[in-house]
């Protein structure tokens, strides 16, 4: 995904000013800095669920695989199937766990029948590290599990459509530190199939899971780079007071 001249506006005021940032295949990207300085609201430009947003203005230009996200004509549901999204608190639909992950395979028609979504829930389960634990109590409800187990269920509805870049909004900012250790363990595993942007207010995380990082402040985007740069030798004054806890 690429993102040129990207700038967010709520109502009058400019949320994200002129960003320019590309997604890599198969690398994981944090996006870090202090509250309210536009990370979630960038994560947000790229499957446009700032549409949702009354007042909420995007210009510029983002794009994946080359074909703009913002074109009128395209299917705001099918993108959102390319770039999946995981959001902060675990979002279980109220329904069972296999009808969770099953969802968006019936929606997109990419099963030919029970069979086939069988196979879909079950991998999508496996990929999120969940099977084991639910295989036997799948027409039970999504939201009776833990919120690490629910997490990752939303990890597994995410990956059942196939999407090519998964979103996460600070996916364990709720979680305990064992389900976070899990949360973390899967994003590096799912990074060899997906390209995957977090936003994240653990630097801690950030150094953990991420290829490369991007540190915001106050809506722009202030440096981008490997992330054990970033953490050892930022190029800018402002990363670095941000990294050594003078401000944030």
């Amino acid at each position: 995904m690429s993102a040129r001249s990207v700038r967010v506006f709520y109502s009058e005021v400019e949320a994200i000013k002129g960003i320019d940032l590309d997604i890599m295949e198969n690398e994981v990207i944090a996006f870090i800095g202090p509250s309210g300085c536009g990370k979630s609201t960038f994560l947000r430009t790229l499957n446009r669920m700032n549409d949702t947003i009354e007042d909420c203005r995007v210009e510029g230009t983002v794009t994946l695989d080359g074909q703009d996200i913002y074109d009128p004509s395209l299917d705001v549901v099918m993108l959102r199937a390319q770039v999946g999204m995981v959001f902060q608190k675990p979002n279980p639909f109220p329904k069972s766990i296999y009808d969770n992950v099953a969802y968006g395979p019936k929606l997109h028609g990419l099963a030919r029948g029970r069979g086939d979504l069988d196979e879909i829930v079950e991998n999508s389960l496996r990929r999120a590290g969940l099977w084991d634990e639910v295989k036997d109590r799948l027409d039970k409800p999504g939201t009776g599990l833990s919120g690490g187990q629910q997490q990752r269920l939303c990890i597994a509805r995410a990956i059942a459509v196939s999407p090519e870049v998964i979103l996460m909004d600070e996916p364990c900012s709720a979680l305990d530190p064992i389900a976070t250790a899990k949360i973390e363990e899967l994003i590096d595993e799912l990074s060899s199939q997906y390209s995957i942007a977090i936003v994240t207010h653990s630097m801690q995380q950030a150094a953990r899971v991420s290829d490369r990082t991007a540190y915001f402040h106050l809506g722009e985007l202030i440096e981008v780079n490997n992330t054990e740069k970033v953490f050892t030798q930022p190029d800018h004054h402002l990363t670095e007071a941000y990294i050594t806890g003078r401000f944030g």
